[in-house]
C-alpha cells in the first residue's frame, strides 16, 4: 500500500510535467492550428532562465580564506554575499522561484517574436511543413544553448527550506516513514495552480471567451470585427509562458541541459494524442494518466514481470486508445483531417 502511495504521487507530479507542456501544445494548436515541434525547446528556454539567473546571481571573485591559518588560501565568494551578507545569500538560494520572475517576460517575448517572426508564414502550409520548420528551430535553439551553456547537465538546486522530504504518510494517517521530496510536492501544487489559472482565464475573461469562439469558429469571429489573429499571437505567447514556467520549476527535479526539451517534447506529443488533438481538458487528463500509469511500470514488481515496460507503457497506452477512439480521449472531429 504505501508503494503504490508513493508511486501515485510520483506520477502526478511527472503528469503535471506532461500536462503543463501538453497545455501550452494544445493551445498552439488549438487555436492556430500549427504543429509545433519547437515546443520543446520552449520547455528548455524556460529551465535556462533558472540556469542564467544562478550565472549571474553567483558571480564572483576570490577572497581571502580567513579559515585557514598556516598559509594564505582564497575561495569564490558571490558579490552579492560580499555585498549584502544574508541578504544576498538568501537571494542565491532562491534562485528557482525568482526565475518564475524573470522568465514571464522572457518567454512572453520569445513566443510572440516565433509566432510573428516564423509561425505565421507557416499557417497555411500543410502539417509536415510545419512539423519540419518548426523541429529545425528546435535544433537550432538546442545547438545555440549547447554553445553557451555546454554539453553537461547543470545543477539548479531548490531552496534548503524545501530541499529535503515531508512525512506525508502521516498526513493521511499512514506510516510516518513513507516521506517525500518537497519540492516535488511543490511542482504538482504549482502544475495545479497553473492549469487552473490557465482555464479560468479562458473561461472567465472576455478575452478568454473570444478565444475559445475562435478556436470554435475563427472565420465568424473576424467578420464581426474582431482582430483573432492578434488575440491568437498573445494565446501563443500564454503557451510559451506556462511552458517556460514549467521548464523553470522542473529544474531542481532534472538538471537541465540542451537536450531535455526534445525528451519532453516526444512524451507531450503523444499526451496531446492521446488526449485529443486541440482538446485542452484532454491534453490535462491524459498527461496525469500518463504519468500515474508510467509512475507505476516503473515499480520493481511490474518490471520483474515485463521488463522494459516503463519505457513503453505511454506508447502502448497511445496504440491502444487510438485503436479503440481515433479521435482521442476528448478529441473532436475532423480537427486533423482538414
Amino acid at each position: 500500500m504505501e508503494a503504490v502511495f508513493l508511486q501515485l504521487l510520483n506520477g502526478l507530479d511527472k503528469g503535471g510535467a506532461y500536462a503543463l507542456i501538453a497545455l501550452g501544445l494544445t493551445l498552439i494548436f488549438g487555436t492556430l492550428g500549427v504543429v509545433n515541434f519547437a515546443h520543446g525547446a520552449t520547455f528548455m528556454i524556460g529551465s535556462f532562465c533558472a540556469v542564467s539567473l544562478q550565472k549571474i546571481l553567483t558571480m564572483s571573485k576570490k577572497v581571502r580564506d580567513e579559515s585557514v591559518t598556516f598559509f594564505e588560501a582564497y575561495k569564490e565568494v558571490p558579490y552579492l554575499e560580499i555585498w549584502f551578507g544574508d541578504t544576498g545569500r538568501a537571494l542565491i538560494d532562491y534562485t528557482v522561484p525568482l526565475a518564475l520572475i524573470l522568465a514571464i517576460p522572457i518567454m512572453l517575448a520569445f513566443g510572440y517574436i516565433m509566432e510573428r517572426g516564423l509561425i505565421q508564414r507557416f499557417y497555411k502550409r500543410t502539417h509536415a511543413e510545419q512539423i519540419l520548420v518548426t523541429f529545425g528551430l528546435a535544433i537550432v535553439l538546442q545547438e545555440l544553448v549547447k554553445a553557451y551553456f555546454g554539453a553537461n547537465p547543470i545543477p539548479t538546486p531548490a531552496p534548503d527550506i524545501v530541499s529535503g522530504s515531508a512525512a506525508i504518510g502521516s498526513w493521511f494517517g499512514m506510516s510516518d516513514a513513507i516521506v517525500y521530496p518537497w519540492w516535488r510536492l511543490i511542482y504538482f501544487l504549482f502544475a495545479a495552480a497553473v492549469i487552473g489559472a490557465v482555464f479560468a482565464f479562458l473561461q472567465l475573461t472576455t478575452f478568454g471567451m473570444v478565444v475559445r469562439a475562435g478556436m470554435a469558429d475563427r472565420e465568424t469571429v473576424g467578420l464581426i470585427g474582431i482582430d483573432i489573429d492578434k488575440k491568437f499571437t498573445t494565446v501563443f505567447g500564454i503557451a510559451a509562458v506556462v511552458t517556460g514556467l514549467a521548464g523553470v520549476m522542473y529544474t531542481p527535479i532534472l538538471p537541465p541541459d540542451y537536450h531535455i526539451g526534445m525528451e519532453f517534447l516526444v512524451l507531450s506529443f503523444v499526451v496531446v494524442v492521446v488526449g485529443g488533438m486541440g482538446s485542452l481538458p484532454g491534453a490535462v487528463a491524459a498527461g496525469f494518466m500518463l504519468g500515474i500509469l508510467q509512475s507505476f511500470a516503473s515499480m520493481s514488481e511490474i518490471k520483474a514481470i515485463l521488463p522494459g515496460i516503463d519505457q513503453i507503457i505511454i506508447y502502448l497506452v497511445a496504440v491502444i486508445i487510438l485503436l479503440v477512439r481515433p479521435r482521442g480521449l476528448m478529441g473532436r472531429e475532423g480537427v486533423m483531417e482538414d
